[in-house]
């Protein structure tokens, strides 16, 4: 009998029973350049940070710099298609301006778009950055959120530097 309530109990919940959230103390900090870029025209560029899981759903969104124009959302073009059309009221705000050149920082506290703790396992972190009357550089980079901490820097491109990503449980 109490077997039987546990497996309702899990086939009704969204998480499965075997999934374990993040520990409350998880965080992942990231530092990203945005390069100095000596071009006829340069606009700052904007920029989706954000985790899919292993069905490649957007679970988190972790910075969206576009300044406060939301006609230009659909030009961040993975970001738009993966999320942004579908969900855009589940965007909680936009920054007031996109972002100088510079080494730029971020923390995230391990929470998804429902505001609840994710759970451990595969991701993929996604950096779009796109730049009116210039480039657009895709970053992707596979990461593993559970109980063991993890520093990584990726290779630099065009519109974007090198990130460095620090997680601690």
């Amino acid at each position: 009998m109490r077997l039987a309530a546990l497996t309702l109990a899990s086939a009704l919940s969204l998480t499965p029973a075997w999934a374990t959230p993040l520990p409350d103390s998880a965080s992942l900090d990231l530092q990203l350049e945005l390069p100095v870029l000596n071009v006829a025209n340069y606009a700052r560029p904007y920029v989706a940070i954000w985790l899919e899981n292993g069905e490649r759903k957007t679970v988190a969104n972790l910075a969206l710099w576009t300044g406060n124009q939301t006609d230009w959302l659909k030009d961040i073009r993975r970001w738009w298609r993966q999320f942004g059309r579908y969900q855009a009221d589940n965007i909680d705000g936009y920054s007031s301006a996109t972002r100088t050149a510079g080494i730029h920082s971020l923390k995230w506290d391990g929470s998804g778009i429902d505001g609840q703790r994710l759970p451990q396992g595969e991701y993929t972190l996604y950096v779009e950055v796109v730049r009116e009357h210039g480039g657009r550089d895709l970053v992707r980079q596979r990461i593993t959120l559970g109980d063991s901490a993890f520093n990584l820097t990726t290779k630099p491109m065009a519109e974007v530097g090198a990130i460095e990503l620090t997680y601690t449980p």
